[in-house]
């Protein structure tokens, strides 16, 4: 298994949005839903997560080496966000 890496944007978001530490990666580790982000040139892990005691969808971003996978942040996603970028193109399943 690849090692899991946390960029210094990522550790910061998770204070500022008071995020627990291990989320992003149980995230990565457990979702069923992955997509590569034509915009950003990314792939993203989306998951349904219970986050401030509401079931929300959560999304961490994420880049592959051989050797490591470095998430690059995580956030929890609008009602809308995911249908809109999957309907228009921008996210496409992996």
């Amino acid at each position: 298994m690849k090692k899991i890496v946390y960029t210094p944007h990522l550790v910061f978001r998770l204070k500022f949005r008071e995020i627990p530490y291990t989320l992003p990666k149980e995230i990565y580790q457990s979702s069923k839903e992955h997509y590569f982000d034509g915009a950003t040139l990314r792939k993203i892990a989306v998951k349904k997560i219970k986050f401030k005691n509401r079931l929300r969808e959560m999304a961490v971003v994420y880049e592959e080496t051989e050797q490591e996978i470095h998430i690059i942040t995580v956030h929890p996603l609008k009602n809308y966000q995911k249908k809109s970028r999957v309907n228009s193109g921008r996210w496409q399943k992996i």
